[in-house]
């Protein structure tokens, strides 16, 4: 009695901490897509505290079976969590739903027809292994994409927060593999929701440090000009002397050409500690992310290219790669998101001024 106690008052005081989230981020960030689907988790993570349990049952009963698909569907809005976290670019398209929906039905499914039907152990593997690949996709978006932050603050937040639910949800996952349909017992389960409660009020209280500006970007802004940096009062003269040596590379030298540069063999070109030139790109030239810095430099290029007459005839692709991108649909929308139109677009508009 004393654990169902205590496992109950664990899952209210997460669910009561994630709905608090839930009402944070609707009031602050409801029309910043990263925010949406920061409220989209917080509620799925609600339903995972109020119906997860370790060694599911052969029978679930239909008030607890959309509680437990909502909380299954969960992990591919953490997957988009992640996506829209780590890239301000990030769009939400159709087949995002539906991906969704189907891994929320396909677990509505099991828990009232799969697993009652005698095939428990496959309804649970199956639907855990979901849930791993999601997982899987959100920390591989975590480490590929974090280098590119510049912000300093949001990146350890972060990488906080995807860690923390990463791997809260994989060790659930696994044991739930490896239990099965066997019985668990009041312990385990009271152990897994005092964990959960734990990572839901360490999230909460890590997200309350960190100003929400740093950590969701702003609605759709301009890119912030490509024009040297002019000094100002405030502005120490050594970070002046970095700014001005690293505007010669990306107009002189053309560094942002190179294949697969990176923040950190820029800073050595300038001789610098990497963190300095984060805080440099980001605080002094107004840039949250190392990847959209280059690119307005290579689209710069790119607009003088298809604006020339000489250029007339050179294929968009290959003024594309000339300027440093690797293929022509990041070039496009890349392009199309500094100047409004497609490339194609721009060169026609320019010629027909000309």
């Amino acid at each position: 009695m004393l654990l169902t106690n205590l496992e109950l008052a664990f899952r209210a005081g997460a669910v009561a901490v994630l709905l608090v989230l839930t009402a944070s981020l609707f009031s602050g960030f409801r029309s910043v897509l990263a925010g949406r689907l920061a409220i989209a988790f917080a509620l799925g993570s609600a339903a995972h505290a109020a119906s997860y349990s370790i060694g599911a049952p052969a029978l679930v009963s239909a008030w607890h079976a959309p509680l437990i698909a909502l909380s299954t569907g969960n992990v591919a809005v953490f997957w988009l969590f992640t996506r829209a976290l780590f890239d301000d670019d990030f769009r939400l398209h159709w087949w995002h739903g539906a991906v969704w929906a189907l891994v929320s039905a396909f677990s509505f499914v099991s828990c009232l027809w799969i697993a009652p039907s005698g095939n428990l152990r496959l309804a649970v593997v199956a639907t855990n292994l979901i849930s791993l690949g999601f997982i899987a996709l959100a920390v591989m978006q975590t480490i590929t994409s974090w280098s590119a932050d510049l912000v300093e603050r949001r990146r350890r937040l972060r990488v906080f927060i995807v860690v923390a639910a990463a791997l809260y949800g994989g060790l659930n996952a696994l044991l739930q593999v490896f239990v099965g349909g066997s019985g668990a017992g009041d312990i385990a389960n009271t152990i897994n929701a005092g964990v959960l409660a734990l990572v839901v009020a360490a999230i909460a209280c890590a997200m309350m440090r960190v100003d929400g500006a740093d950590l969701f970007p702003a609605p759709a802004e301009p890119a912030p000009a490509i024009v040297p940096s002019q000094p100002v009062a405030a502005e120490d003269a050594a970070d002046q002397k970095l700014i001005d040596a690293l505007m010669r590379l990306m107009s002189d030298e053309r560094i942002y050409r190179q294949e697969h540069i990176t923040i950190g063999a820029l800073a050595g070109r300038l001789k610098i500690p990497e963190y300095r030139l984060r805080r440099l790109i980001n605080q002094r030239l107004g840039y949250r992310n190392f990847n959209v810095f280059l690119n307005n430099h290579r689209i710069e290029e790119a607009m003088a290219a298809l604006a020339d007459p000489a250029q007339a005839e050179v294929p968009v692709i290959t003024i594309a790669m000339d300027a440093g991108f690797q293929s022509l649909g990041p070039f496009n929308r890349a392009f199309k998101a500094v100047a409004g139109v497609t490339p194609t677009e721009y060169r026609r508009l320019k010629t027909s001024v000309a």
